[in-house]
């Protein structure tokens, strides 16, 4: 039986003043129409029923992640205790699978990407799915990389398991650009954050290879889910499983992956006008180009600009750079309390 497990905490401070500690990343309609989250669960159509979908969220987004998503059930929503990375989130949801189901798959996304084809997608997440079954492999999905990013993590693909599926060489983690492109033309990928794995094995894993949860499974076990958090240490599962099991395998996917990490992203995710400009909301831009603007208290005007980034949300006017929005965690930290709000860094649930 196959479950997959959404990740949806954190507050998305870099979309700051639109995103909020109650309305994250997460929850806004970055990419379209619908909020991400909404098109993460939709996009697993055809890999695992709602019904078998679980999210992992703070108590304060549990109800409003409940209320978007009316075909996943209320008790799908698991609401941590406490912030503590993703290595325990994904093992108390792999527990509630396995609980169902002691020969249970799991496959692992996040809430908070965009994906450029769908049926791209969900042929990888079934190739990761099949891996982790045939072989007990512990699977991630590497996406083809397009560009020297910064930002993501990168793996480099080691010997064949078997069909396009290659064990994980070593991890390199926010690279400088002259080493991401030495690395993408050497056939790494990005680190997408996809993973897949059959229960039994992901906790036979994490025993042998992650003492930070390891002596924490038997509360899990017990079903006292905020023992376990009290007695796990806070870690991510690329550092404490992949980094170091030898059952580590990496699937090639080419689905138009992002994962929307700032402002600055949105022109990969959205259509642009004639000058380059990703416009929301009540936008006349004369004579701009290059910019991004998201307008939801009212007009706003741009006139003989370029290349910048431009929000007016909750009262709040933003103006910086393409180039700086990257920085927003940084600009939050140095703001007054009262202008930052709960965008500040450490308001978010994860």
């Amino acid at each position: 039986m196959r479950w997959a497990v959404v990740l949806a905490g954190g507050v998305g401070s870099r979309f700051w003043p639109l995103s909020t500690a109650a309305r994250p990343k997460q929850l806004l309609p970055l990419a379209g129409a619908r909020p991400l989250v909404v098109e993460s669960v939709a996009r697993l159509a055809g890999v695992v029923p709602p019904e078998r979908v679980l999210l992992v969220t703070s108590l304060a987004l549990q109800r409003a992640i409940q209320d978007a998503l009316p075909d996943v059930p209320r008790t799908n929503v698991l609401a941590e205790p406490f912030a503590a990375s993703t290595a325990p989130a994904l093992a108390w949801a792999t527990a509630r699978a396995s609980g169902s189901d002691a020969s249970a798959t799991v496959l692992s996304v996040h809430a908070d990407w965009t994906v450029g084809d769908p049926a791209a997608f969900r042929s990888a997440a079934g190739a990761a799915l099949d891996l982790a079954e045939r072989e007990g492999a512990i699977v991630t999905v590497g996406a083809r990389a397009t560009r020297p990013e910064i930002g993501y993590g990168y793996i480099v693909p080691g010997e064949p398991v078997g069909g396009n599926a290659r064990k994980i060489l070593r991890f390199v983690e926010k690279p400088s650009a002259a080493e991401a492109a030495r690395l993408i033309a050497s056939g790494a990928l990005w680190n997408t954050g996809m993973f897949a794995w059959t229960a039994a094995r992901f906790f036979e894993e994490i025993a042998r290879h992650t003492p930070e949860l390891a002596s924490a499974l038997p509360a899990l076990e017990s079903g006292d889910v905020e023992a376990f958090y009290r007695a796990a240490k806070p870690v991510s599962v690329d550092v404490g499983l992949f980094e170091r099991t030898k059952a580590g395998a990496v699937v090639p996917g080419d689905f138009g992956w992002d994962d929307v990490g700032s402002w600055a992203a949105l022109p990969r995710v959205r259509a642009a006008d004639g000058a380059g400009n990703v416009a929301v909301g009540a936008v006349h831009a004369v004579d701009a180009t290059g910019c991004v603007v998201w307008s939801e208290d009212g007009p706003t005007v741009l006139d003989g600009v370029a290349d910048l980034v431009v929000v007016r949300a909750r009262g709040i006017v933003l103006v910086t750079t393409r180039e700086r929005a990257p920085h927003l965690k940084e600009l939050l930290a140095r703001l007054p309390p009262e202008v930052a709000g709960d965008g500040t860094p450490g308001a978010e649930g994860r």
